[in-house]
């Protein structure tokens, strides 16, 4: 009975030190990313016209809050506050509008334990637009977006905490277009988002 007794003991502490080293489901990052929109816009007017509308680039704050069902499975939420863009039609300034888009991706760690971690996601990005102030007041666009979100990235660990991020993502973010309530184009802003932080594993 005693030798069954210290077993019990070997193996509980065991299973407490496993525990203890046992990483938190939960990564925060912040990153600076970069939004390169792909201007592939209708042109306004019809095929074979020249009129396309363009949306600016901007380098724009991030947060995104990961969490790991597994070692190598998590789901990923991006998050970010309202970002203001210029609006160009055909290289001339036709008014701003601002979006907010927050994007759900699940991912794939392909060496969660290594010190650079490369991983692959796919989800969904909902858009909202708002803040529309196109020619003067007569243009407009629809308020929401939601289309498919691509990412790539890596992670290059500092220690059992600290890591250095590199992510890449490409977004669909569309949306009509209405000149005095009349639709005119369909504007693809489809971004690129190149992004570069840091994250902290709890």
């Amino acid at each position: 009975m005693k030798k069954v007794a210290l077993a019990l003991v070997a193996i509980s502490c065991l299973a407490n030190a496993a525990a203890a080293e046992q990483q938190s489901p939960w990564l925060v990052r912040a990153r600076a990313v970069n939004i390169t929109p792909a201007d592939k816009s209708d042109p306004i007017g019809g095929v074979g016209a020249s009129d396309r509308l363009t949306v600016s680039t901007k380098t724009i704050p991030e947060v995104d809050i990961s969490y790991f069902f597994t070692p190598n499975i998590a789901a990923e939420l991006v998050l970010t506050y309202p970002q203001k863009h210029d609006a160009a039609l055909d290289g001339s300034n036709i008014g701003t509008f601002k979006h907010l888009p927050p994007t759900l991706t699940a991912q794939y760690h392909f060496s969660p334990e290594a010190k650079v971690s490369p991983y692959l996601g796919v989800g969904v990005n909902y858009t909202n637009i708002s803040s529309v102030n196109l020619l003067n007041g007569n243009g407009a666009l629809d308020h929401h977006s939601v289309g498919l979100a691509l990412q790539a990235g890596i992670d290059f660990k500092l220690d059992k905490h600290w890591s250095i991020n590199v992510d890449v993502k490409k977004v669909q973010i569309r949306s009509d277009v209405f000149i005095s309530g009349n639709k005119v184009s369909a504007m693809q802003i489809d971004p690129l988002l190149v992004g570069i932080g840091v994250g902290y594993r709890f």
